[in-house]
C-alpha cells in the first residue's frame, strides 16, 4: 500500500483494531490507541529501524485498510488476542512465531482461579497447573505489561481468585480490598459462578451481554432488599461502561511512538569470584535506569565471560513481557558478538547486535557488529556501554562487600 492511497482513507481518532488485507486474506492484525496515529506510523520515514524488513515487506504487500473500533483500549487489546488466533495472519505469526507469549487461563475448580500462565510453558507441558485443569484459555497476548495492567483492571470488575490469593494466609486481604470474591457459602459460590461467565462473555468481546447480566442481577438483588448488593453490582456496571485505562493509553503512547531501545549488557568479577551481570537500557538517546536489571552468575565457577554473558542472554530473553529492544550492545569483540548471536538464535529472536572493543586503558576504541547502526547510533551505544560497565562494577563491588562481611562473621 502506498501512502497516497493511505491518506485518502479517513480513519478515526478513536481506539480499535485495524486489518491489513491483501485481498480477502488478512496480513496483519494491529490495535491502536488512535487508530488514525497508529496506522499512520507504518508510513513513516523510520520504519525499518523501529520495525524491521518484515513490516516493510507487509505494508508494501497489503492493498487495503480495515478497521473495528472499541470502547476502549482495554476491549481493543483483548480484541487482537482474539482475533490473531481466529485468523492467524501471516504477518503476525512470522514477526511473534515461538515466543513465550502468556494467556489468560481459567481453571475448572468450584471456585476456579483466573490465571496469567506462559503460552509455550502450557504447551510443553511446562506449567503447574496442566492444560486439561482449564474450562476456558484466552490469548496469546504479545505484550505481557500490557497484559498486567489489564488484568488490574478487569479484576476490579470482576474479582477473582489467582494463585496467590487463593492462598489462605493472604485471602482475607484480597477479599477486604475487592479483589477476591467472598467464598464462604453456597450463595456465594452461585455468585461467584456467575462472577466467572461474565468474565467469560467479557473476553469474547461481548460486553453488551455482560452489562445487561448485571442490570439483572442488581435489580434481583433490590427486589429482595439487598441494597449493598444491588448497589455493588451499580458500581460494577458503571465501572464496566465508563473503562478507566488510562494506565493502557499512557503504556500504548510509550509503545507506538516508536522510540528507539538500546540494551547494553555487562560482566563484572574478579578472577572469577563474585561474577555478576548486569542489563541497561537506553531509549531516543536516555538512559531509562529504571528499567536496568541485575543477574547474579549461576553458570560459571571461573572467569568465563563469554559463558556469563550466554546466562544473562538467555535469562533475560526469557523474560518476553520485557519489550525487546531494537539494538543490543555488548562488551568485547567477535567472542562477545558470537555468543549474543547463539542465543538469540536459540531464543528464535533476530535483534541487530554490536559491541564495544576497548583498548588498554578500557577506552572505546572501535564498534564491531552491524556497521550502519555503529555509526548512526554511536553516541546512544557508547552511552549504554558506559553505563553497564558502570552499573556491572556497582553490583559486583556490592556483592564483594556482601560476601566478605558475611566471611568475617
Amino acid at each position: 500500500m502506498k501512502s497516497e492511497s493511505f491518506k485518502k482513507i479517513k480513519l478515526p481518532d478513536t481506539p480499535g483494531v485495524y486489518f491489513f488485507r491483501k485481498g480477502k486474506d488478512i496480513l496483519y492484525i494491529g490495535k491502536a490507541t488512535s487508530l488514525r496515529e497508529r496506522t499512520k506510523s507504518y508510513f513513516a520515514k523510520d520504519l525499518f529501524n523501529t520495525r524491521g524488513p518484515l513490516i516493510i515487506d507487509m505494508v508494501v504487500k497489503a492493498g487495503k485498510l480495515d478497521w473495528q473500533e472499541t470502547e476502549s483500549v482495554l476491549e481493543a487489546l483483548i480484541l487482537e488476542a482474539e482475533l490473531i488466533k481466529k485468523h492467524q495472519p501471516y504477518y503476525n505469526t512470522r514477526e511473534k512465531d515461538n515466543k513465550s507469549f502468556n494467556v489468560v487461563c481459567i481453571t475448572k475448580e468450584v471456585f476456579p482461579k483466573v490465571l496469567v500462565l506462559r503460552e509455550r510453558g502450557l504447551r510443553f507441558g511446562l506449567q503447574e497447573e496442566n492444560a486439561t485443569k482449564f474450562q476456558a484459555k484466552y490469548g496469546p497476548f504479545t505484550n505481557g505489561l500490557q497484559l498486567r495492567e489489564a488484568m488490574k483492571i478487569i479484576r476490579r470488575i470482576f474479582p477473582y481468585l489467582d494463585s496467590k490469593s487463593a492462598q489462605p494466609d493472604n485471602f482475607e486481604f484480597y477479599r477486604q480490598i475487592g479483589l477476591a470474591p467472598d467464598i464462604g457459602t453456597k450463595e456465594a459460590q452461585i455468585a461467584y459462578g456467575n462472577n466467572i461467565k461474565n468474565l467469560k462473555l467479557f473476553f469474547q468481546g461481548k460486553k453488551k451481554r455482560v452489562v445487561s447480566n448485571f442490570k439483572k442481577e442488581m435489580v434481583a438483588y433490590a427486589k429482595n432488599k439487598e441494597f449493598e448488593l444491588a448497589n455493588e453490582m451499580k458500581k460494577r456496571i458503571f465501572a464496566l461502561t465508563h473503562i478507566n485505562d488510562i494506565a493502557l493509553l499512557k503504556n500504548d503512547v510509550q509503545l507506538n511512538k516508536n522510540s528507539f531501545r538500546i540494551e547494553a549488557y555487562d560482566i563484572a568479577h574478579m578472577g572469577g569470584k563474585n561474577m555478576v551481570g548486569v542489563m541497561t537500557v537506553v531509549e531516543d538517546g536516555e538512559a531509562v535506569k529504571s528499567e536496568y536489571k541485575k543477574f547474579k552468575i549461576r553458570t560459571q565457577s571461573d572467569a568465563n565471560d563469554t559463558g556469563a554473558l550466554r546466562e544473562v542472554l538467555e535469562r533475560r530473553l526469557a523474560h518476553t513481557e520485557w519489550p525487546y529492544p531494537a539494538l543490543i550492545v555488548v562488551d568485547g569483540g567477535t567472542a562477545q558478538i558470537n555468543i549474543a548471536k547463539m542465543s538469540l538464535k536459540i531464543a528464535d529472536v533476530n535483534i541487530p547486535i554490536v559491541s564495544v572493543l576497548k583498548d588498554e586503558t578500557h577506552k572505546p576504541k572501535d564498534i564491531m557488529g552491524d556497521k550502519d547502526f555503529a555509526v548512526k547510533y554511536k553516541r546512544e551505544i557508547l552511552l549504554a556501554n558506559s553505563e553497564a560497565h558502570r552499573f556491572a562494577i556497582a553490583y559486583h563491588k556490592k556483592m564483594r562487600n556482601k560476601n566478605f562481611l558475611n566471611i568475617e562473621k
